[in-house]
């Protein structure tokens, strides 16, 4: 294993303890409400789970066989228009700081997935990080539009892409 991978080994259990911890507070936030927002939080947790999943069997391949792992995204779920239903947050200056300490969870994963793409020359994890990154730069929009949502009418608009 290179000097290089060891250096990486630590950056992906850095990443993986904050996915850890991403999902988790999205967890405990999604109990807070029972709109609309709660599948838009429940999602989330679910989504930084999978990151967490795919860090470890990255993490994993780097160990065991020196290699990066290919990673093809994940689509973002957003709820098909039947449920998608405009809702009053009972609670919204709970939910507006809730939704901003995320904006901060997710531009501080994008920005970490982008440096660790700069930090490898393998076009698999390049292309992996690059994924990561981008796929936590669309978490943050979805979650920027709740929270003007919230902010200017007081209700949770069906999330969007």
């Amino acid at each position: 294993m290179t000097e290089q991978n060891l250096d990486m080994l630590d950056a992906i259990k850095i990443a993986m303890e904050a996915e850890k911890q991403a999902s988790a507070f999205y967890a405990d936030a999604a109990q807070k409400t029972e709109t609309i927002g709660r599948k838009l939080l429940e999602q989330r947790a679910d989504f930084e789970r999978h990151h967490y999943d795919i860090l470890a069997e990255l993490e994993q391949s780097l160990h065991n066989r020196g290699a990066f792992i290919g990673y093809e995204g994940r689509e973002l779920a957003v709820p098909a228009p039947s449920e998608a239903q405009t809702t009053a947050e009972p609670d919204k200056m709970s939910m507006m700081g809730i939704i901003t300490t995320a904006l901060e969870i997710e531009t501080e994963a994008e920005k970490r997935y982008t440096a660790l793409a700069g930090q490898t020359s393998d076009p698999d994890g390049k292309a992996m990080f690059k994924k990561l990154a981008e796929e936590e730069h669309k978490h943050h929009a979805v979650l920027s539009k709740a929270y003007w949502s919230l902010s200017d009418h007081g209700t949770w608009m069906p999330p969007t892409q």
